[in-house]
């Protein structure tokens, strides 16, 4: 069945929009709202990845429950750059740079989710759609969250 290539495809692409949310939360430690919500959100998508593979057998794909863990030394080296850098201009590009990325992740994760609920609606296979719905209304607002925030952020560091 073709819907486990999907789920394969959408655990691998929340796991690394989870990935990515750590990144932006480490490189700007110094903004707390940034720092907070990131890791927030990537929690999100870190349980997504292990709901997707507790459903994900039922396909024919067997999946890696555990979201990527991040690297510990690697964590600390970005937040001591945060901290050193601060809020420099540099380093006000690289968190719009980081929030596009963001963006951009949550984008394709929400194309994914649609794909997984159109399919299961089609299957009529509820539990499926349910997970989608659930997990898709949450990515939605981690997309809505790095979009406004990329341009608030824009506002702030482009014409400054």
């Amino acid at each position: 069945m073709k819907l486990g290539l999907v789920l394969e495809q959408l655990h691998r692409d929340e796991d690394d929009l989870a990935q990515h949310l750590l990144r932006v939360s480490e490189r700007h430690k110094v903004d707390h709202e940034i720092y907070h919500l990131a890791r927030d959100l990537a929690k999100w998508s870190q349980q997504h990845v292990r709901e997707i593979a507790a459903i994900a057998g039922r396909y024919g794909r067997e999946l890696d429950p555990e979201p990527k863990g991040e690297n510990t030394l690697l964590e600390k080296i970005r937040e001591k750059c945060s901290e050193l850098v601060g809020r420099d201009a540099e380093a006000g590009l690289l968190l719009l740079r980081d929030l596009r990325e963001a963006y951009i992740k949550a984008c394709g994760v929400s194309a994914d989710w649609e794909l997984v609920a159109q399919a299961a609606q089609g299957i009529k296979h509820m539990d499926l759609l349910e997970v989608a719905q659930r997990c898709h209304a949450q990515n939605l607002r981690q997309m809505k969250w790095a979009n406004g925030k990329l341009k608030e952020s824009a506002t702030q560091i482009l014409v400054s």
